[in-house]
């Protein structure tokens, strides 16, 4: 009903009406009692994968990626409860709830060892179905997905208030980057190097007058709760192969970075973060491989958090890679 309204509204105030372009079939599994989420399925033959996004965001933030790799599997998405058109109840956000559900989605598709593949906090609901349904899983693939969200990071936190704001800050887009969707992902191209499906936009934002980005669409407590779920990550459990990528920043003291310091006391300080950074990145990848002995570990320098866009070739490769290894 929401869709269609949209719709007719366009085409009342003489806009063209916005279709999503992906190849994906939508549908709907129940996973407890009027709880359901959506699942995408991008076709494809061969074994099945299954893309878990991070926190934030819907299953239509693999839109393009997925299109990529049906080529050798059958793709499918999840949204996960809370987001875009996924049911938004008032509880069930735990990291066990959270991945309870992709486990009722797993089982409502019939899907014969699949493999997981998550994007950041995703990386919860992975960890949790490896430990235990490892005898259904056929392997896990972690996308920056390794981060102890448990820890305390008050530390880190202050080490950060002493960067520069051009580092420390994420920039914002302006009023004319948010006219229309397409402005939006324009301004994502100019900061990050890459811009999100079209899809995803529309699942987080609201479509206002005259075609701006509207408000963003998931209450701020629901990501209270997911973050206030999360479990210590126990790996030892684990007994399915393992591929894990890592964005690993570059120190802006490197001359590639587009920032440079401008003195003494910002240089020092960047150096403190990077070495902080690098210092986590390296506790992260030692407690998986510890757990998971063959996990396999895939650095890739200077990639953002969102590696399958940044680094999409890189991602695809070691993936397809990973997957055709499996027995």
């Amino acid at each position: 009903m929401l869709v269609l309204a949209s719709l007719t509204a366009g085409c009342e105030q003489g806009f063209r009406p916005w279709r999503d372009p992906s190849k994906h079939r939508v549908e709907f599994v129940t996973v407890e009692d009027n709880v359901r989420l959506e699942v995408l399925d991008w076709g494809g033959t061969g074994r099945p994968v299954v893309l878990l996004a991070g926190l934030g965001n819907t299953a239509h933030v693999f839109d393009d990626f997925a299109g990529k790799l049906s080529g050798g599997f059958r793709v499918y998405g999840i949204t996960r409860r809370g987001f875009g058109v996924s049911s938004r109840p008032g509880s069930g956000y735990t990291a066990q709830r959270l991945a309870d559900d992709v486990a009722h989605v797993l089982d409502s598709l019939k899907l014969v060892a699949p493999v997981l593949v998550g994007h950041s906090i995703a990386g919860e609901e992975l960890t949790l179905l490896g430990a235990q349904h490892s005898d259904q899983i056929a392997g896990l693939v972690y996308l920056d997905a390794v981060a102890d969200l448990t820890l305390d990071f008050s530390a880190y936190d202050a080490l950060r208030r002493k960067l520069p704001a051009a580092l420390r800050d994420r920039p914002s887009p302006s009023g004319s980057d948010l006219t229309s969707f397409q402005a939006y992902r324009d301004w994502q191209v100019r900061t990050l190097g890459f811009a999100f499906p079209e899809a995803e936009l529309r699942n987080d934002f609201d479509s206002g007058p005259n075609g701006k980005v509207g408000r963003y669409r998931t209450d701020g407590s629901i990501f209270k709760a997911i973050r206030g779920g999360v479990q210590k990550r126990d790996y030892s459990k684990i007994h399915v192969p393992v591929l894990a990528f890592f964005a690993v920043p570059r120190s802006a003291i490197d001359p590639r970075h587009p920032y440079q310091p401008k003195d003494t006391h910002e240089r020092d300080a960047i150096e403190e973060v990077h070495a902080a950074d690098l210092s986590y990145i390296n506790r992260y990848k030692e407690s998986l491989q510890s757990g998971v002995p063959g996990a396999r570990v895939f650095e890739l320098l200077g990639a953002d958090h969102y590696v399958f866009l940044s680094n999409e070739a890189d991602v695809l490769r070691e993936l397809r890679a990973f997957v055709a290894g499996l027995h």
